[in-house]
């Protein structure tokens, strides 16, 4: 049925187009026939030009923005501490949903919010970097399960994606791909963002432009913060947009690394909470609950959940942790705070571009519960209160990678149970969305029917008039998984079209069906290295959700009837979707662009390397060679770079002297400094380091103890022993990227001689 034909019956019939199908089944069709008439020349021919595609006649235009990390509670709009009036100003224009459901982590979420289909079967039962050799653990995105993006593009959306994306396989991480799964092949046609579970706000290591490395445009110095960057670059981008095709619909992923750990935000946003939270989290967790009801966030007869077992009491913490602690949360506070302000920046510039009215936007606050955390926090991963106390007052800043103390990310998930990885509860899987279409949404306020993250998907479909194809680029898709909300936009009382959903992650699980909810928790995250495999063990609670909102009573004792068929249901559903095995953990034999090599030549003219795509040093003995020609005078700069300001290693030339700093963390450092001075012409620099054959049983030692040794032409020139270790970063050959190592010098630092080419050699 073409367009045409669909427009004369919908408009006999009085239906809108939004109601009806109009989109051809499979995507990706043939050159159209010529219509028109070919002659021996042009005066005796009539042209025909094929016709672009274009979206459906009132197609509105889409956002998704999407934070990371953010607890159901955390938000002031949903009865938090935290201020965040971007977010209370969008609620008041639209619709807040508070029983809107994700999967309790971060790319398992992402896939199932851009297919609309259960992540497992997306291939994301985990994140990448958890990816094992099953189905629905591999992290390859399915061609049979193709994105919203992909389909929105090809029925003439503009398409982009910025901030954080996470659904790219480790081993295809680096500027020559492969590119089959990043965002530029999976429907987004521009994207801006890092490709990584997180990422330095202040100096991102892994910042890409499509799939081209870019470094941030300014230093951390210079203020230089990463949401700032996205944000500017989204506003940039629907600016040109609009300019130019103003009349074409466009649809923006918005996705920030906020708040995700490190937490670091600027000092004058910290400041601004200073005091705030030495209450402590039990405290915190009553006022919020309070605040809940009295917003009307959750029904007046939901109870507040008690603290778990394993997780201490405010009250049981000395007077220096509690300081700690307080000052972690305000650097937190901080963060949302400040992304509230960002992410504001780019609401605004939505709703004053041209047909704005006409913009949908879904606003989903956090991917997954507040985020698992050591008990203590940690700061530059040292999870000791004496370890972390020296550095209070730089928290937040881009010296230091922190991460705030368990209770905090509890706090952040009132009313429920748990938090993040805990898929078997709220904690874990409810985070509130506000919906916002001015022109089509006129009734505002909250809905409470159960909706999950690939109900999005569907739910675009449906009110852009676009029917999901059968077939994508010639691959045959699996149906959508999610159901469309649409009928709740207007009418509160509209029933939930989602009456069934699975839960797992790392074998924490349960199944929804019509208000009740069978859970089994597997394990605690504070207790992550005691977690076993005998999944048959777990106790299974079950929950009346229809009537207790936050999980507050298990009623597995009094309906075992009830609790055996939710477990039966929740087995035909693993099986349907590829859950089984549970936790399937299992990395043998996952791809690797470095697998099976054992020397690896790097030249000075190569962009800046992701960790993923080098050698992999830790945990073993290996050597470094680098061929030069070294200048006259003035010799100096960088000969490789292993990691950032974080931690990790450098090899360079200052002073005339060959050095190497290792910086097992910010705030530590030991250095070898070559005992003769460096000659001229050409030179053979070698760095090894020598692995201790002692097996460490001594877990508090974080890194691999050996020797460090220098040597100039075959002589050795300096030998220390050390400990290496390295907090995530790039790799550089000539110059340094994104972070330096140490402050010894400043970026890029580019060596001044000639550099022929460095070799790693593993050992």
């Amino acid at each position: 049925m073409n367009t045409l034909l669909c427009r004369v019956l919908t408009a006999v019939a009085g239906i809108s187009i939004a109601q009806l199908a109009i989109a051809v089944d499979a995507l990706q069709q043939p050159d159209p026939p010529f219509k028109g008439k070919i002659g021996f020349s042009a005066k005796d021919s009539i042209p025909d030009w094929p016709k672009p595609v274009a979206a459906p006649k009132g197609a509105p235009n889409i956002a998704i923005i999407l934070l990371d990390d953010v607890g159901f509670a955390d938000a002031g709009t949903f009865g938090g501490a935290i201020q965040t009036p971007k977010i209370d100003k969008l609620a008041k224009q639209g619709l807040v949903y508070n029983n809107f459901n994700t999967t309790a982590i971060c790319s398992a979420t992402r896939a199932a919010l851009l297919t609309g289909r259960n992540h497992h079967r997306v291939g994301f039962g985990s994140v990448t970097d958890f990816a094992s050799g099953y189905p629905g653990y591999n992290s390859i995105w399915k061609k049979s399960t193709a994105s919203v993006a992909e389909v929105l593009r090809q029925n003439g959306y503009s398409t982009a994606a910025f901030g954080k994306w996470h659904n790219t396989p480790e081993w295809e991480i680096s500027p020559v791909g492969p590119f089959d799964h990043w965002p530029t092949n999976l429907g987004f046609e521009y994207f801006y963002g890092f490709i990584k579970g997180s990422d330095n706000q202040w100096e991102p290591s892994t910042l890409f432009r499509d799939t081209t490395p870019v470094e941030p445009p300014a230093s951390a110095q210079r203020g230089y913060q990463f949401t700032v960057d996205i944000a500017d670059e989204a506003i940039g981008w629907l600016h040109t947009h609009d300019s130019v095709a103003p009349d074409k619909p466009y649809f923006l992923y918005f996705a920030t690394g906020a708040v995700h750990a490190p937490h670091q935000a600027p000092k004058e946003w910290i400041d601004k909470y200073h005091g705030q939270f030495d209450l402590g989290w039990d405290k915190l967790r009553e006022e919020i609950f309070a605040r809940q009801k009295k917003l009307g966030i959750i029904p007046a007869n939901a109870e507040l959940t008690p603290r778990p077992e394993g997780l201490p009491a405010w009250d049981s913490f000395p007077p220096d942790a509690r300081r700690l602690f307080a000052r972690q949360m305000e650097v937190y506070a901080a963060y949302l705070a400040f992304t509230d302000y960002e992410v504001g920046r780019l609401l605004d510039t939505i709703r004053r571009e041209p047909n704005s009215d006409n913009t949908l936007i879904f606003y989903i606050v956090g991917d997954n519960g507040s985020s698992s955390a050591p008990i203590n926090g940690d700061t530059d991963s040292d999870s000791s209160v004496k370890g972390q106390l020296p550095y209070i007052d730089e928290l937040g800043g881009p010296l230091h990678s922190s991460f705030y103390a368990l209770g905090w990310a509890w706090a952040g998930t009132t009313p429920f149970q748990w938090i993040k990885l805990i898929a078997s509860h709220f904690g874990g899987t409810r985070n509130p969305v506000i919906v916002s279409w001015p022109e089509r949404i006129k009734s505002h306020g909250m809905r409470s029917q159960f909706t999950h993250v690939n109900d999005v998907a569907a739910t675009i479909y449906d009110v852009t008039g676009i029917r999901f194809p059968s077939m994508v680029n010639g691959v045959k898709q699996q149906p959508l998984d999610g159901a469309s909300f649409a009928k709740t936009f207007n009418d509160v009382d509209a029933a939930s079209l989602h009456q069934v959903q699975y839960f797992e992650v790392l074998g924490n699980r349960a199944i929804y069906r019509d208000g009740w909810v069978a859970a089994a928790r597997h394990t605690a995250p504070w207790v992550w290295d005691e977690r076993n495999d005998n999944y048959r063990n777990d106790r299974w609670e079950l929950y009346h959700v229809a009537d207790d909102f936050s999980e507050a009573h298990d009623l597995a004792t009094q309906y075992p009837n009830k609790l055996k068929e939710l477990q039966q249901l929740f087995d035909k559903q693993a099986h349907a979707n590829d859950v089984y095995p549970l936790s399937g953990a299992n990395f043998d034999g996952q791809p690797s662009l470095v697998d099976d090599r054992h020397v690896f030549t790097y030249y000075p003219d190569m962009p800046r390397l992701p960790l993923q795509a080098v050698p992999p040093l830790v945990g073993r003995s290996y050597c470094i060679t680098a061929d030069a020609v070294m200048p006259e005078k003035d010799a100096r700069g960088i000969i490789v770079s292993y990691g950032s300001r974080l931690g990790g290693f450098v090899f360079y030339v200052k002073n005339n002297h060959l050095v190497f700093e290792n910086h097992p963390s910010a705030h530590a450092k030991d250095v070898v400094i070559s005992d003769i001075p460096l000659p001229r012409g050409k030179v053979l620099f070698l760095y090894e380091f020598i692995k201790d054959d002692v097996k460490q049983q001594d877990f508090t030692v974080s890194g691999d103890v050996g020797t460090v040794r220098l040597s100039i032409n075959g002589r050795v020139v300096g030998e220390k022993n050390m400990t290496l270790s390295v907090g995530g970063g790039s790799f550089g050959v000539g110059q340094a990227f994104s972070s330096p190592v140490s402050d010894s010098y400043k970026l890029p630092f580019k060596f001044t001689g000639t550099l022929k080419e460095v070799r790693v050699k593993l050992k």
